[in-house]
């Protein structure tokens, strides 16, 4: 279990800086191109909904996986 904890303290803080370096480039690639403000109230903030929820899925993904060879382990050891 204190292999999950671990694998999470660092995964996650890489999903984040991750995840804000895609909207950073995102957001300054569409200011050069010259876009709108109705796109930064509208667009970014969907791009950036499906972004984050991209990457909380992986997230559950990872940790459903650790959680079912976590408990393998266990019940094959017991």
């Amino acid at each position: 279990m204190k292999d999950i904890a671990l694998k999470s303290l660092i995964i996650l803080p890489i999903i984040a800086f991750v995840y804000f370096l895609i909207m950073v480039v995102i957001g300054c690639t569409c200011s050069f191109i010259g876009s709108t403000n109705n796109f930064y109230e509208c667009t970014f903030c969907t791009i950036g909904k499906v972004i984050l929820g991209i990457s909380v899925l992986s997230y559950v993904t990872i940790l459903f996986f650790d959680f079912r060879m976590f408990f393998k382990n266990r019940k094959l050891s017991n």
